[in-house]
This record gives structure tokens, sequence and C-alpha cells, in this order.
């Protein structure tokens, strides 16, 4: 599986080592790296993120603070220097506590541990599971199979069903995060579908199910789609 990772520390140099280590393990992808935990609070609400890689003592936001502020949460990696805060980054279901400085063989353990905590969470929300949400003061449970695509609008989500559609106060970047990877892909900032609808590829439209759903895909999440859909 590919996975997304996200790596925040205010140290240029730990950041590079880091860059460096990634580039050795297949199946790695950098989001970002940024020296914030401000800006990558931002980044979590613009983009998937599957593996969040933090230190913790970073001015104006530390990593904990960072991590306790976010309600859909990646698999997470501390990476620090200091010892005392271990106990706290369990509390917080952290997978790993790397203490700097570590070696590329330490790196690859934690990333392995990630890579198994992802694969079980895809395996447990396979197409028989369902999203919840809250519409018009009810929860519904909607079963994956019955979410045919996604459309984000202004601070809302519309889901699209066969027998309804359903408006919810929601970010469709957190929907992103939420929906398993294996069964929906994000094609454009407003979008979101269910891969096995997906018929047919029309320049820059997709086609959705035996009623040809259209589906715009925006010019650059077309590579993605291709290898994802059609690869």
């Amino acid at each position: 599986m590919n996975i997304r990772c996200l790596f925040v520390d205010d140290e240029h140099f730990a950041l590079a080592l880091l860059e460096k280590y990634l580039q050795q393990i297949p199946g790695l992808e950098l989001v970002a790296s940024c020296r914030s935990a401000v800006r990558a609070v931002e980044i979590l609400q613009q983009e998937p993120v599957d593996l969040l890689m933090l230190d913790i003592q970073m001015p104006v936001l530390s990593g904990i603070h960072l991590l306790r502020s976010i309600s859909h949460k990646p698999v997470t990696i501390f990476t620090t220097a200091y010892a005392q805060f271990a106990h706290e980054a369990y509390d917080l279901d952290a997978v790993d506590y790397l203490l700097k400085p570590f070696s590329f063989e330490r790196f690859e353990h934690a990333v392995g541990k990630a890579r198994e905590v992802l694969q079980l969470r895809q395996a447990a929300s396979g197409p028989d599971g369902h999203l919840t949400v809250k519409a018009d003061r009810r929860w519904i449970k909607i079963p994956y199979p019955d979410i045919q695509y996604i459309e984000g609008w202004k601070e809302y989500v519309k889901i699209f069903t066969p027998a309804e559609k359903i408006i919810t106060l929601e970010s469709l970047t957190n929907l992103e995060n939420t929906l398993p990877a294996a069964h929906f892909l994000r094609v454009h900032k407003s979008f979101i579908v269910a891969k096995r609808l997906v018929r047919q590829l029309d320049g820059d439209t997709l086609l959705l199910g035996t009623n040809r759903i259209r589906i715009p895909v925006a010019r650059a999440r077309k590579r993605v789609v291709l290898e994802s859909l059609f690869g």
C-alpha cells in the first residue's frame, strides 16, 4: 500500500534526515514537510495523510497539543529528543516513539509498525462498513456500498445514494481521511467517488454506474485517477 506522509519538526536538519530516510523505503509518499505545527494543522485539513511523523517540542504549538486538536488522527510516530513525553505520546495512540538521534533501521522498524496498523484499519473499514453522519437532527448510518459519490458544497457535503441525497455539515477532506481508500477516491476538490462504480474516463469526466453519472476530474489528480482506477 502507498503511505502518504507528513513530517513536522522545527529543525531543518531533522526534516532533511526524515526525507532522506523516506526515499529509501518503497511505498512512502511525502505530502509535505514543515517546521510549524500550526502549518501542519492547515495541511491536515486540506490533504489526506496516512502517517504523521511529529516532533514534540516546537514553538507556539507542541506536537502533543497538535495531535489533541485534530479529530481525524493519522497514524502517528513521535520523533523527539525528550524521553519524558513517551507515556503521554502512547496515551494518544502513537504507534512508536523515536528518540533522536535515531538510525535508518529504527526509522524503518517504526514505519513497518505504522504500515501494519494502516493495513488493519483498511481491512476493518472494508466494503461491509458504514459512514455515520448527522443530518436534520438525525444520526444516519450509510453503508459503504450505498455511497455512489460525495460532493463538497460550501461547508457541507452532499452524499448521494441510489435512494436519497444526504446533506451534512462536514468537510470533504475529513471524509476522504475517514473513508477506506481501497474503495473511495477523491478525483476533484469537490468530489469523492466509489471506485467500484467507475465505468469510463471520458476526457476529464468520469462516468459512474449504469445511469452514467458524470463527475469532473481535476487536471492535477488525473494521473492518480488513471493509476488507481485504470492502472
